[in-house]
């Protein structure tokens, strides 16, 4: 390897090719997650090893159960592409320790054990098929490793483990061609990058996949950072991972999971929260025992997938940051969301108006045309002051697919946009006519 960096040169070095490495990633807005391991077998929980006290000689036994029927990650692979989904990121070794790829580093995995198949070569051979980006996901914290907990205290064994996790990810970024991301997971029980060494650690990864993007579960910041189960914008290049059903990364049997697991219109919702932030969606699915995608998974993201195919320019691509403007507050009668790529404002509906028009409230310009997104039907309008007025609308919304609609308006350039109140002691009441530009 050459020349150790400094944390501050190398993070300088990470931040100059950064706008490089990370423009496809910008541009891709929605991911698939696949949590699949031993745990799929219990069916509960991914962390019930350690949740329920399983003893390692007892949790080892799944490895001789575990049985993915061959070609299950084209199937996850083939799911996302129809889902509109441009990546794809597969847990290769949960806390578990189990790996499910053919290591020397590591005899615990599914070559020795259970399949006796590369799953890891398996996924990115899908992946490729289906033109997807490849993403592994590497935990730092294992359970199964015996230096995995002394580590927090004795010197060596903490030599001895970081070399372990070092040894781990060299196999995943040198056996497999290109890849993606590395996208680390939970580093304990050590508290930070000094004890995890990622700053040597993460300049090898790089040296051997220049191209590579990385989170910030290292406890170093690289390249995006990793909101869970919550959609929260940064100022910085961030992706909201989510479960599908709120209750497990892994997989939940489908007659407890379906009345918890999200609708289209609820994975549509997280989408334009994560574009209009600036952010990436990494929607989970967590696969059956055999590997098969669970039911309840399947139709919303097919449905997604449609509703893309007709209106994916409101997600994908340089979408500008828009939540600070747009949330509640970009029109009315059910539009409360927004994208916007410089020029078009893409507003989402949710409830569509009943009386053939609507109207939307802080625009200072008029738009050169309004158009339904996907197939490009003009809508009429006028502009009146700060007002937008929709007029001779459909009846029923335009959206066959999950009843969202998108309004494309077009602008010559960004417009100006003002909160209007009827308090005039709240931004300026209504007799304001400037207003800043989006």
């Amino acid at each position: 390897m050459s020349t150790l960096l400094s944390k501050q040169a190398y993070e300088k070095q990470v931040a100059e090719s950064r706008d490089r490495r990370m423009a496809w990633w910008r541009e891709a807005r929605f991911g698939m997650f696949v949590h699949f391991g031993l745990y799929s077998q219990l069916g509960r929980h991914e962390w019930a090893q350690t949740l329920e006290n399983f003893p390692v000689a007892e949790y080892e036994k799944l490895a001789e159960t575990f049985r993915p029927r061959p070609g299950a990650p084209r199937e996850w692979a083939a799911l996302a592409k129809k889902a509109g989904m441009k990546y794809m990121v597969l847990t290769t070794r949960h806390h578990e320790g189990f790996s499910l790829w053919d290591s020397r580093a590591n005899p615990y995995n599914a070559v020795n054990f259970g399949p006796k198949r590369d799953i890891v070569r398996e996924f990115v051979d899908a992946c490729r098929e289906f033109g997807l980006g490849i993403g592994f996901y590497s935990s730092l914290m294992d359970w199964h490793h015996p230096d995995g907990w002394r580590c927090a205290f004795d010197t060596e064994a903490r030599r001895r483990f970081t070399a372990y996790i070092r040894a781990l990810n060299t196999e995943l970024l040198t056996n497999y061609g290109k890849i993606d991301i590395l996208w680390y997971d939970v580093p304990a029980p050590m508290e930070s990058w000094e004890g995890w060494d990622s700053l040597e650690l993460n300049q090898h990864m790089r040296s051997l996949q220049p191209d590579l993007i990385i989170n910030d579960r290292s406890k170093l910041p690289e390249d995006f950072g990793t909101p869970e189960e919550h959609i929260t914008a940064a100022d910085r290049d961030w992706e909201a991972c989510m479960t599908f059903n709120g209750m497990s990364w892994g997989y939940v049997d489908s007659r407890q999971a379906a009345p918890y697991s999200y609708n289209a219109q609820r994975i549509l919702r997280m989408l334009v929260t994560c574009a209009a932030g600036g952010g990436n969606l990494l929607l989970n699915i967590g696969p059956a025992p055999d590997g098969s995608v669970p039911e309840e998974a399947v139709e919303p993201l097919e449905t997604v997938g449609r509703w893309l195919a007709e209106n994916g320019r409101a997600v994908y691509g340089g979408m500008q940051r828009t939540s600070g403007w747009t949330e509640g507050r970009v029109g009315g009668n059910g539009v409360t969301s927004a994208t916007c790529d410089g020029k078009s404002v893409f507003l989402w509906n949710w409830i569509w108006p009943a009386g053939g028009s609507m109207g939307l409230g802080g625009y200072m310009e008029a738009p050169k045309a309004v158009r339904l997104l996907r197939d490009g039907t003009p809508v009429d309008f006028e502009h009146k002051g700060h007002r937008i007025i929709l007029k001779n609308l459909p009846a029923t919304p335009p959206d066959p697919h999950a009843g969202v609609t998108v309004l494309e308006m077009e602008f010559d350039g960004m417009p100006r946009y003002k909160t209007f109140s009827y308090y005039p002691q709240l931004h300026g009441g209504l007799d304001v006519t400037d207003g800043e530009r989006l």
